[in-house]
């Protein structure tokens, strides 16, 4: 019962998982305009606390962005069906894709509407964290390594420990936050780890034994594997899956030792990397249709059962961690040398969101009066109605996908 006065904020994480585009840099924008902006569940010093902390994990970044907004409104119960919501419309969408492959018109300006998102987070964010001359250089040096090595895992993390680091070099006052201490709740590392452990040796004794109808085992561990190691987002989910699911079967020598290990075309996993970015929500979603490619062979039943162990393996470790490290972040806040750090890491992620903005460009077709004119019209006026106006994020979404329909 006490979930239920927070229905309009669920009803808001419903429209954001259904609009959202863009992957974790526009999705951050989405929410600073719906959480921040216009329902005010969070302040914008807290949403980039939390995308901070979040870029220090592994798996899905702005999942666990918004799982931690649910967090902070109703807790641990909040946070979980904040996370459903979120992830569900995604995950559908993809598992069924995987039953039907196939790409739609109606997405053509999706690409450029997210570029505009991300041009708003960018100059948002700005305003917000870079405010004297160590972030100004933290921040260009961020932009420049990350678009110049922006499919690295580990940029994002190194890029985070280093501008932390820099700023604690500076002698200037920062003032010592006291804030109540967070309980640990132990539980959920001790979850996230035995089944870490359990998956793993359960596929590795399914392979030695060769055991019939493995392959759904098999597939949890490769999938929990991901989202449990897997830094930068789905930009390097896709990479990961790509070598553990197509290039890894071609070697010969590992067919013998492991036939029945989990493969798929070249051209389905090609499908499904391009569809994921043309729909709203997490791009780690796209585990539901390789779940279910994984299992074409097979019946229909054990398709679904493909997409949904996909969709639960990718995005349960990202739950665990945040919830449980979530807290030990916010003790760790007491010590000024750890708000001090915040500064870097806050301007390391502006850095990170205009090389984002700037390397999805590359993407757009910007050749030819036509494609060209109507893509940047797209971007600017996408970018001038998230700065002028109170129309919501969804709407504009709609206005991009009605676009695509006529042109």
């Amino acid at each position: 019962m006490v979930l239920l006065r927070h229905t309009r904020f669920l009803r808001a994480v419903f429209l954001h998982s259904v609009t959202a585009f863009g992957g974790p840099q526009g999705h951050l924008s989405m929410m600073m305009k719906t959480f921040v902006k216009r329902r005010r569940d969070i302040t914008e010093e807290e949403l980039m606390d939390y995308n901070a902390f979040c870029q220090l994990l592994p798996g899905a970044s702005s999942t666990q962005t918004l799982t931690l907004i649910g967090y902070k409104r109703g807790g641990i119960p909040l946070a979980v069906l904040t996370l459903i919501i979120w992830i569900l419309p995604a995950c559908i969408l993809m598992g069924a894709f995987s039953f039907f492959p196939q790409a739609t018109q109606v997405f053509e300006f999706v690409p450029a509407m997210t570029v505009g998102f991300l041009a708003y987070a960018a100059l948002q964010s700005y305003r917000i964290s870079v405010d004297n001359t160590m972030t100004h250089v933290i921040t260009v040096v961020s932009a420049i390594a990350t678009y110049l090595v922006f499919r690295s895992p580990w940029i994002f993390p190194i890029l985070i420990v280093l501008g932390g680091a820099v700023t604690n070099l500076s002698s200037r006052r920062i003032p010592q936050h006291e804030e109540p201490l967070k309980k640990i709740k132990w539980a959920n590392i001790w979850l996230f780890a035995i089944i870490f452990l359990l998956a793993g040796a359960g596929s590795e004794l399914a392979r030695k034994y060769n055991w019939p109808d493995r392959r759904p085992l098999n597939l949890f561990e490769n999938t929990y594997r991901f989202g449990s190691l897997v830094f930068g987002g789905g930009q390097v989910l896709i990479p990961m899956m790509y070598e553990q699911f197509v290039a890894r079967p071609q070697s010969q020598k590992l067919m013998l030792r492991n036939p029945h290990i989990v493969k798929m075309d070249k051209e389905d996993f090609y499908n499904g990397a391009g569809m994921v970015r043309a729909i709203p929500g997490p791009v780690f979603s796209v585990a539901s249709y390789m779940g279910g490619i994984a299992m074409k062979d097979r019946s229909t039943f054990m398709r679904i059962a493909g997409c949904i162990i996909g969709s639960v393996a990718i995005f349960l470790p990202s739950a665990l961690l945040v919830l449980f490290f979530y807290p030990i972040w916010h003790n760790m806040k007491q010590y000024a040398t750890v708000y001090r750090a915040l500064e870097g890491i806050n301007a390391v992620v502006v850095g990170i969101l205009i090389a984002a903005t700037f390397y999805m460009m590359k993407d757009l077709p910007l050749t030819g009066w036509r494609e060209a004119g109507l893509n940047w019209l797209v971007v600017l006026g996408t970018w001038a109605l998230l700065t002028y106006s109170r129309l919501p994020s969804p709407a504009i979404v709609v206005v991009c996908l009605f676009l695509g329909w006529v042109f």
